[in-house]
């Protein structure tokens, strides 16, 4: 009931009629998270395109410049130098033949895979455990590589990997509650910028239908794309 109640009073505050500039989301976002834990800001854009057409699949990877906040667990396969490299880098586990098996026989205590090459062929059997749950590396996010190190740190300081869904819609996390409001400002512009470059050259019309960005435990709150626009011009 506290949660419910709570949830309704955030909703009165935000305006659904309004579309809110991005230091006026930021600033709201913050007002709002008053969950007794540090609250995931997601940021969600829905995008003009029919992602039935491979054409038109916006998928990518993102480097964010404060991270996300979470303490990310990354299973690294990897033989010899290249295990040896994972390790150095910060991976939480070594995947190797046996490690398929405990992840066939319902093991996920991780949040990232990367696998070097030579290891795909075993990897590659658990694609339908790691598919559904976004887990299966790939070359094009850049967890498929011979930089098996590289890629470890780069998940580990807050690199995110993001694909359109069925219904055009984009979700990811960009940092958390307690950031500070710049912090949080420069996660959501990087991530968005990266979306708008991306635009795939067969996509007619509007790109960025809608974006939204809230809290955990809060309303989405409809940001004003011009204003991202306006801000992402001045940056460049």
């Amino acid at each position: 009931m506290a949660k419910s109640k709570r949830f309704a009073k955030a909703r009165e505050a935000v305006d659904r009629e309004k579309s809110y500039t991005l230091e006026e989301t930021v600033t709201v976002l913050k007002e709002l998270a008053t969950a007794k834990f540090n609250e995931t800001i997601e940021v969600a854009c829905n995008l003009g395109v029919d992602p039935k057409y491979s054409d038109q699949v916006v998928r990518g990877t993102c480097m964010l410049p404060h991270g996300t906040g979470k303490v990310v667990r990354v299973l690294a396969f990897a033989r010899g130098d290249k295990a040896e490299e994972a390790k150095a880098a910060g991976a939480d586990f070594i995947g190797d033949e046996e490690t398929a098996k405990k992840i066939a026989g319902g093991w996920l205590d991780f949040d990232v895979v990367i696998a070097s090459p030579d290891m795909m062929g075993v990897v590659g059997k658990l694609g339908r455990v790691l598919g559904p749950r976004g887990l299966m590396p790939n070359p094009k996010t850049g967890t498929v590589t011979m930089e098996v190190g590289t890629a470890v740190k780069d998940a580990k300081a807050g690199k995110i990997s993001f694909r359109v869904d069925k219904t055009g819609n984009v979700h990811v996390p960009v940092g958390k509650a307690s950031f500070e409001a710049d912090a949080l400002r420069e996660n959501i512009l990087t991530f968005m910028e990266k979306v708008i470059q991306l635009k795939p050259a067969s996509v007619k019309g509007r790109y960025l239908k809608n974006m939204s960005v809230s809290s955990t435990m809060g309303p989405g709150i409809r940001v004003d794309i011009n204003d991202i626009r306006a801000l992402l011009r001045l940056l460049r």
